[in-house]
């Protein structure tokens, strides 16, 4: 009983290592595309439920799925600004369109992923990585005025609360250690809405009409739609959620002391690929392995699958119980505008920290990160600048992410692939002349 009980307690911890991120993107996805309280309600239950699915395909090692590593998944925050860009422009079913697309795509390139590795080095990963996390800041900071709209935009109450909770999160990371590191976005949530509800700032309707149980139901938000541009922009929202996947495989394989090949990580992206599709049918997200659970493994010293799937358990009860999910619909705008600026900020400063190591190394790095950048940017602020262009070719224009990251590949391949191409040629050249001239 005792080893059960600690068994549960160390899932649990994991359950909340990775809470935050988990509720937030439904959260921040479905306040801009303008759900109801029920929708909402749904969005973040389903979410939940599938983040223990998606997780249970990684834990288990089979023939064709799972890595069979302590991976969490959940869904990748790197999708949050592409996700609402296609439903404001194309609508929610778009979305979930072109999520059932890129995760067809993962589970096809699955087997040969790690030959295209190589068009995602650092320097593009962190370029697009850097890329949507500046575009997801105006997000943040609209919420943090009360919502685009809202009739007390900018009022004293909104933004006391907003960067009262961006206070809260920050003391509590610089204080403290291990665990609640961890969960200081979380308990920045939690605090904030309890003094939002002594401010009368919270509406608890929501959670008094949810239910206690409900039943899963496919394409709740109705049948997909596919559009060209949304679906490019998955798949490479995909490409690069696998490109950071790979990293957390081999820093688990590291942990664990467990060697991972290359049929490994196929049946990881596979299991990835099943994890977007399911969120396409379900209306959830694409996921991605959670890099802070890989964390909590290194400080508690725990390595075992079971505690990994104890969680992904958890997970699946909780979103059975649209009750759990309602209350964090509850959390008043400004609140999650403090937590996403920190929440947001991390993602920017992830891809500063993958171009840190490589804008050194040469200046043709600094050009393709100046100029990926630059052009994601600007077409996200002036998207307008390609409108006269014809349809085909505002496919790969129309969006800032889009457009920043086919610059960012298109000049690694100028500048790096195709010289050391060259090169090999060359060297390659010069042994056959070695080879046929006499001695």
């Amino acid at each position: 009983m005792k080893k059960a009980f600690g068994e549960a307690a160390l899932g649990l911890q994991h359950v909340l290592a990775m809470y935050a991120g988990a509720i937030l993107v439904p959260l921040i996805v479905g306040a801009a595309l303008g759900l109801n309280s029920e929708q909402l309600t749904y969005l973040v239950s389903i979410d939940i439920l599938l983040c223990g699915v998606a997780t249970l395909l990684q834990v288990f090692n089979s023939r064709f799925f799972g890595i069979g590593l302590p991976v969490v998944l959940g869904c990748t925050f790197t999708a949050v600004g592409p996700m609402i860009a296609i439903g404001g422009e194309y609508g929610i079913s778009a979305i979930y369109g072109s999520i059932l697309v890129s995760g067809l795509f993962v589970i096809l390139v699955s087997g040969f992923f790690g030959s295209l590795v190589r068009f995602f080095p650092p320097v593009v990963t962190g370029s697009v990585v850097t890329i949507i996390g500046i575009t997801l800041i105006p997000v943040a900071i609209n919420n943090m005025g009360g919502g685009q709209g809202a009739a007390d935009f900018g009022s004293l109450s909104n933004i006391a609360l907003a960067f009262g909770t961006l206070a809260f999160i920050i003391f509590l990371y610089k204080f403290s250690r291990g665990f609640m590191r961890a969960v200081s976005i979380l308990a920045g949530l939690i605090v904030g809405t309890v003094v939002a509800g002594f401010m009368g700032k919270v509406d608890f309707t929501p959670i008094a009409e949810a239910s206690y149980f409900h039943m899963v139901e496919p394409f709740y938000f109705g049948m997909p739609t596919f559009e060209w541009s949304a679906i490019l922009t998955m798949i490479l929202v995909a490409l690069v959620s696998l490109v950071e996947s790979t990293g957390v495989y081999f820093a688990l394989s590291d942990i664990t002391k467990k060697e991972i090949k290359e049929k490994d990580l196929a049946k990881g992206y596979r299991s990835e690929g099943l994890a977007i599709f399911l969120g396409g049918i379900f209306n959830a997200f694409p996921y991605t392995a959670y890099s802070q659970n890989v964390g909590l493994i290194q400080m508690s010293g725990v390595k075992s699958r079971k505690i990994i799937f104890i969680a992904a358990i958890m997970l699946i009860v909780l979103g059975f119980v649209p009750k759990i999910g309602a209350m964090t619909t509850i959390i008043p705008t400004p609140v999650l505008g403090g937590a996403m600026i920190a929440m947001f900020g991390m993602v920017i400063a992830q891809g500063i920290k993958m171009l840190s190591g490589v804008i050194m190394q040469s200046q043709e790095n600094s050009m393709i990160v100046a100029c990926s950048v630059g052009i994601g940017l600007g077409v996200t602020v002036v998207p307008e600048l390609f409108a006269l262009l014809p349809a085909g070719v505002q496919i790969l224009t129309s969006n800032g992410i889009v457009a920043g990251s086919l610059t960012a590949i298109g000049l690694n391949i100028v500048f790096h692939m195709l010289p050391s191409r060259k090169r090999k040629r060359e060297a390659q050249a010069v042994q056959s002349n070695q080879a046929v001239t006499p001695h």
